[in-house]
C-alpha cells in the first residue's frame, strides 16, 4: 500500500443535498481495490460520519479538524480545547448573543435553546437542535465548539482569542479549534502511525479547513465547486463534486 487519500466530506464526499454521488461511490472502491489507503478529514464530530463511513467502507478518521484521529477503530490521537480560556469564550459569546455548540468525542450539546443560527446551521448538515446544556463543557474533553455568529464579528474573536482558530464554515457559524491543531497536525499523526511519507498522500477538499491540509500533502486537489481561497493553494483544481470531481482527478493523477 503505497498511496494514501484524504476526503473532506461537505463539499467533496457529499453535495448540497448531503449525497455521496455514484462516480464518488466508485472511485473509493477502485481506490481500495487497487490497495490505496483511504481516509476522511472533515470538521465532522466521530458519530456524524457513521452512515458515511458505511457506505464507503472507511475507518479511518482526522475528525474535529484534526483534533480527534481514529485509525481503523482506534483512537490514536487527541487535541481538545484549552479549557483556562474556554470560559471567558462563553461569557464573551453570550454576552455577544453568540450561542456555542460543545463537540465532545461521543455528542453535542447547545448552550442556548431556540437559537435561528443554530437551527440553520445544524439544518444544513442535516442534524436536529442539540440537547441544551450550558455546562456541559465542564469536567469532559471538547474538541470543538461551533460558535454561531456573522462574519463581521470573525476578527474580533480573531483578536481576544488566539489560544483558538476560527475556521468559518457556515455564514452563521465558525469551528473553534486549538491554536495548534489543524486537518494537516492530524493527518501527520495519521500517516506517523501507517508508515507513510507525506510525499505519498493527497487531499481532497473545498472549505477553508481544508487549506492548511492542501498544503501540506503531497498533492493537494481542491473541489471546482469550493472556495477561491482553497482553489489558489491547491495543487490541482477538479470538477464539482456533482460533476465526477472526484473521480475525475484521481484519473488525472493515475491513481485510477
Amino acid at each position: 500500500m503505497s498511496k494514501i487519500v484524504f476526503f473532506d466530506v461537505d463539499g467533496t464526499l457529499v453535495n448540497e443535498a448531503k449525497e455521496i454521488p455514484a462516480s464518488t461511490k466508485e472511485a473509493i472502491q477502485l481506490l481500495k481495490e487497487k490497495g490505496v489507503f483511504v481516509a476522511i478529514a472533515t470538521g465532522r464530530a466521530p458519530f456524524m460520519l457513521d452512515e458515511i463511513a458505511k457506505e464507503l467502507g472507511i475507518q479511518s478518521f482526522v475528525s474535529y479538524n484534526g483534533q480527534y484521529v481514529i485509525f481503523e477503530g482506534e483512537v490514536i490521537y487527541k487535541n481538545p480545547l484549552p479549557q483556562e480560556s474556554l470560559e471567558r469564550l462563553i461569557t464573551t459569546a453570550t454576552g455577544r448573543e453568540n450561542p456555542i455548540v460543545f463537540s465532545a468525542s461521543d455528542s453535542l450539546r447547545v448552550n442556548l435553546p431556540s437559537h435561528p443560527g443554530v437551527k440553520e446551521g445544524m439544518a444544513s448538515i442535516k442534524r436536529e437542535y442539540p440537547k441544551v446544556d450550558a455546562n456541559y463543557y465542564k469536567g469532559r474533553n471538547i474538541y470543538q465548539c461551533l460558535l454561531f455568529c456573522a462574519e463581521q464579528e470573525d476578527a474580533f474573536y480573531q483578536k481576544n482569542f488566539p489560544q483558538y482558530r476560527f475556521l468559518r464554515w457556515h455564514d452563521v457559524s465558525v469551528d473553534v479549534c486549538p491554536a495548534n491543531g489543524s486537518k494537516a497536525k492530524g493527518i501527520r499523526e495519521l500517516i506517523k502511525k501507517l508508515g507513510f511519507q507525506m510525499e505519498d498522500t493527497y487531499a481532497f477538499g473545498d472549505g477553508l479547513n481544508d487549506i492548511d491540509m492542501l498544503q501540506e500533502v503531497g498533492c493537494g486537489i481542491a473541489m471546482g465547486n469550493g472556495r477561491d481561497e482553497v482553489k489558489q493553494v491547491a495543487d490541482y483544481v477538479t470538477n464539482s463534486v456533482d460533476e465526477d470531481g472526484i473521480m475525475n482527478a484521481l484519473k488525472h493523477f493515475e491513481l485510477l
